[in-house]
């Protein structure tokens, strides 16, 4: 693993945020474990090719699902659908180098993320995309992934989400 890269990553995350003027979204997660992330796409043409212009995310998770979302955002610039399908888990974490076993979740997220985002592009343009990832969890329209996370009645733990404000420079 790239030390150096993922501190970077972590620490000055690339597109994290809502993008209001998204053309898509897809989440994958689970609010029982906390771990979640959600996928903002905004497409555009060029030479005739629909391709990602911009994309975002927000991520309830580790420090490593939130460098390998951010290096991903970076990656998806300029990219056709077809390029931006066939991208693994891998391709988008390979600038920071192998994760470790116990890390390739974080990764695994984030593809299912961008699918479920080309996904709902896909559907909403009346065609059927395939995707190798099984079932992601998707919420089309949810305005924020802090308003999706609810713990069920039944869970023995609870989720407390701390927002933190940016340290002011001096």
């Amino acid at each position: 693993m790239n030390e150096a890269k993922l501190q970077e990553a972590i620490a000055n995350p690339s597109n994290l945020g809502e993008m209001e003027d998204a053309d898509a979204m897809g989440t994958v997660g689970s609010p029982e474990c906390g771990d979640m992330i959600r996928m903002w796409l905004k497409f555009s043409e060029k030479d005739g090719r629909k391709v990602i212009d911009r994309a975002s995310f927000q991520s309830f998770g580790c420090q490593t699902a939130i460098a390998v979302a951010s290096v991903a955002t970076e990656m998806l610039k300029g990219k056709t659908i077809e390029d931006a399908m066939a991208m693994t888990a891998e391709d988008m974490s390979q600038p920071l180098g192998a994760l470790p076993p116990m890390k390739i979740h974080c990764g695994q997220m984030v593809e299912g993320a961008l699918r479920a985002a080309l996904e709902q592009d896909a559907a909403g343009r009346g065609m059927e995309a395939a995707s190798p990832m099984s079932e992601p969890v998707t919420i089309p329209g949810a305005p924020m992934l802090a308003e999706s996370l609810q713990v069920s009645k039944t869970a023995a733990g609870k989720i407390k989400i701390v927002f933190e404000q940016p340290e002011s420079e001096a």
